[in-house]
């Protein structure tokens, strides 16, 4: 069983307007720094459900999924929100 996870990022904005992840801290506290955005895609997330920007990113040499689903207001400082996917118990 996989379950969505929403996690708070530190993301930026580049000169062009893409929106990067740099930084994303995990349920227990921990922060992991985002070596490198290797891909963004839009793309279901199979596993957990729902739909987003899917970036497949490197932290520590692993690779990852981090989902970027967006909402669906298009006015307010609201964007969005980001979740990865995680084995759930049970």
């Amino acid at each position: 069983m996989t379950v969505k996870v929403y996690v708070p990022v530190l993301a930026a904005f580049t000169s062009d307007g893409m929106l990067i992840p740099r930084r994303i801290r995990w349920e227990d506290g921990a922060i992991y720094t985002i070596d490198k955005v290797v891909d963004c895609r839009p793309a279901a997330a199979l596993k957990a459900g729902g739909q987003g920007d899917r970036y497949t990113i490197q932290i520590d040499g692993h690779q990852s999924y981090l989902f970027f689903e967006r909402n669906v207001s298009l006015i307010g400082v609201n964007l969005g929100r980001w979740f990865v996917e995680r084995r759930g118990q049970g």
